[in-house]
């Protein structure tokens, strides 16, 4: 084409190219503002789609977290508890093999007997107080706690130990009145010993189940972070190069698009 006054093919690119100047500097801006390269759809619609899927499992592990964090302080209150009632059962074990003593006056066995009597009372307080948000793992009837463990429904259990409620029913129902009667209750005495150790045993294992799971769901949760950013964060330090080059470009854009606006100057220069 020749020269125009009504066709400046030159005035038209150099506006082009100024326009896609100012969309990718509108692009870094946001980029920098926003520490992300991909912020909706419209800047990449399968990164931001993945985006949001990790985003949800995100949120997931946090849900599974705060779940795994109630069964442990079920735990913790439980061991606490039973840690209490070995201690217990423990100064029990002193009591009840003076009680069993034949030269014991009727005096001293009453005495016995009433102690016991304070301390098994003190003991079923504590089972009775070892209740974390509505659960008791060790009073009678309660039953097993699954936790939701990952986010694809895998679930752990946190047994119950009600059983050990039927050996302090059964240690409670003794008395010290005679020698004879102390050597039973030192039978269900020991039976007892037994079982709160059978519950430390499984409060133990099942707290470390927890824990362990825990920090897998940390590495988890770390991982799934990394990866997202990979997909959707700005390297900042391009960002800010590609900045300046733009507006330089953005310079160099604008004589441009000056110089093609003076041609039709030129052409009715011809005319004078």
């Amino acid at each position: 084409m020749g020269n125009s006054i009504l066709t400046n093919t030159g005035a038209a690119t150099a506006l082009q190219n100024s326009n896609a100047i100012e969309r990718s500097r509108d692009n870094l801006g946001r980029q920098a503002a926003t520490g992300r390269r991909v912020n909706n759809a419209v800047d990449n619609a399968s990164a931001f789609t993945i985006a949001q899927i990790l985003q949800g499992d995100l949120k997931s592990f946090g849900a599974v977290e705060q779940g795994i964090d109630n069964a442990r302080g079920v735990l913790a209150v439980t061991n606490a508890a039973a840690t209490a009632i070995s201690d217990q059962l423990g100064d029990l074990n002193a009591k009840v093999i003076a009680a069993q003593n034949p030269g014991n006056t009727s005096q001293q066995q009453a005495i016995y007997d009433a102690d016991f009597q304070a301390q098994i009372a003190q003991l079923n307080q504590t089972i009775q107080n070892a209740s974390f948000n509505g659960r008791n793992l060790l009073s009678a009837g309660s039953t097993s706690v699954n936790v939701l463990g990952n986010i694809d429904g895998t679930t752990l259990t946190v047994q119950s130990n009600s059983t050990f409620a039927t050996a302090a029913t059964n240690l409670g129902a003794q008395t010290l009145s005679t020698p004879a009667a102390a050597a039973q209750a030192f039978s269900a005495l020991q039976q007892a010993q037994q079982a709160i150790s059978t519950v430390l045993g499984n409060v133990g294992a099942d707290t470390r189940t927890l824990n362990n799971q825990s920090r897998f769901l940390s590495v988890l949760n770390d991982a799934t972070q990394e990866g997202l950013g990979a997909i959707v964060d700005a390297d900042l330090g391009s960002v800010a190069a590609r900045t300046q080059a733009e507006a330089a470009r953005s310079q160099l854009s604008g004589l441009t698009l000056s110089i093609a606006n003076r041609q039709p100057q030129s052409i009715l220069g011809l005319f004078r």
